[in-house]
């Protein structure tokens, strides 16, 4: 059996630790909303580096196709007098658009190693939230 021991001015005190509870709330959303940012930032980070390698991989592509098709065509046909020039273009183009292909791999695989929505900050403010609107 309990026994009201307070006084009746205690309606104060119920009112601050209300407006506490509240207080601690909102500054849990204003930390995890800090959190969703830094999360969001260090996986724009992440999409940035994996495009730049992309660029990188599709920059270096453009150039080296281009000079190298035309020494190893031009090689080819040296050293292969009988073999008609298109078929040297063939077998260069066809080594350089294998490499184009693993480089473009490398960059895509990249961009599917890691989820750029922040996953965790988003499950903590679902798990506030829910404590918010059903508390036991």
């Amino acid at each position: 059996m309990a026994t009201n021991l307070q006084e009746p001015g205690s309606d104060v005190s119920l009112t601050s630790t209300v407006a506490g509870i509240i207080g601690d709330f909102q500054e849990l959303v204003k930390q995890q909303l800090a959190l969703f940012k830094a999360e969001v930032a260090a996986d724009f980070r992440k999409t940035r580096e994996a495009s730049a390698t992309l660029a990188a991989g599709v920059v270096a592509l453009l150039f080296g196709s281009g000079l190298l098709c035309l020494m190893v065509v031009y090689l080819l046909g040296w050293l292969v007098p009988t073999m008609p020039l298109w078929v040297c273009y063939l077998i260069v183009g066809g080594a350089i658009f294998a490499l184009g292909g693993i480089l473009t791999g490398v960059g895509w695989h990249q961009f599917h190693s890691f989820n750029p929505l922040p996953d965790q900050t988003v499950e903590a403010l679902k798990e506030n939230l829910e404590w918010k609107t059903k508390p036991n």
